[in-house]
């Protein structure tokens, strides 16, 4: 049996659909949702994410703006700017894009925590945590709510099934145990500690790697059928990405598996701006 491969750009394209619809009914209000990065440094890799997402807003009809300052810019430069976007009524979403230069980013925290809650479309202010944790989710981060988005695009049951996700990060890991959760996953998060750790993953029927370690997930460790959501992104030379998962092992016994590259990443960036149109939506009172 081969695994089914869960093909990013399919899905990514439906969830763009929805936030492109979804655009223009606020348009037709008279309401242009707009989202403003703010990228601090030269940081190439941050460079290439924050183009991906000016292109993907200008795709969908979300005015974007990016604010880049310098490398040395100081903490209170970067606070200011993002009180000047807080009170600005024609900006929905703010994202600060990380990682923050080493001189500020002991300040990271306090940085995204100065984030308006309701312009935070990248869910990481503790008021949406918190809103996420107690089951009244308003902007929940990408990653995991693209997680989620796949697995109902694609058909797969949530509700009922055995969930293990390796990495408790509060980007992925630990939003991904309250959204798979709130779906009535019985849900087990495995770490460093874990031990025997294959033993608890081949329990799993949906099985969520994003530890960040390359082809940690062997075949071994995955129970047959089961649905792999490799959410691992690792350069292993210049030109090659793999995913936590051994992807070429591993899909011989899966029932479904996303890829790496095309699989995941290709998720996170669609439910950007989702999460802008939200954002708009739950500004105007709506």
């Amino acid at each position: 049996m081969t695994a089914r491969i869960l093909e990013g750009k399919e899905f990514s394209a439906r969830i763009k659909d929805e936030a492109r619809e979804a655009v223009e009914q606020l348009r037709a209000d008279g309401v242009i949702p707009g989202l403003t990065v703010i990228i601090v440094g030269e940081n190439p890799a941050s460079q290439v994410y924050v183009r991906n997402k000016h292109k993907t807003c200008e795709e969908l009809g979300i005015r974007s703006e990016v604010v880049a300052l310098p490398e040395d810019a100081t903490k209170d430069q970067l606070l200011e700017t993002i009180d000047r976007l807080n009170a600005d009524q024609n900006v929905h979403g703010i994202l600060v894009q990380l990682p923050l230069p080493t001189a500020i980013k002991a300040h990271e925290q306090e940085i995204l925590e100065r984030i308006d809650p309701l312009k935070d479309v990248d869910g990481f202010h503790p008021f949406n945590v918190g809103k996420l944790v107690t089951g009244s989710p308003t902007l929940v981060p990408c990653t995991p709510a693209g997680c989620i988005k796949m697995l109902d695009l694609a058909g797969i049951e949530i509700d009922g099934k055995r969930a293990v996700i390796i990495g408790r990060s509060n980007i992925v890991g630990k939003p991904m145990l309250h959204l798979l959760m709130a779906r009535h996953a019985t849900v087990t998060v495995c770490h460093s500690h874990t031990k025997p750790l294959g033993d608890v993953t081949r329990e799993a029927d949906i099985l969520v790697a994003a530890m960040g370690k390359p082809k940690f997930v062997t075949a071994e460790m995955v129970k047959p059928g089961a649905v792999i959501v490799d959410v691992g992104i690792n350069r292993i030379a210049p030109k090659k990405l793999v995913g936590d998962v051994d992807f070429e092992s591993v899909k011989e016994i899966a029932g479904a598996i996303t890829p790496v590259p095309g699989g995941v990443g290709l998720l996170t960036v669609a439910m950007l701006m989702q999460n802008v149109v939200r954002a708009a939506r739950l500004q105007l009172g709506r």
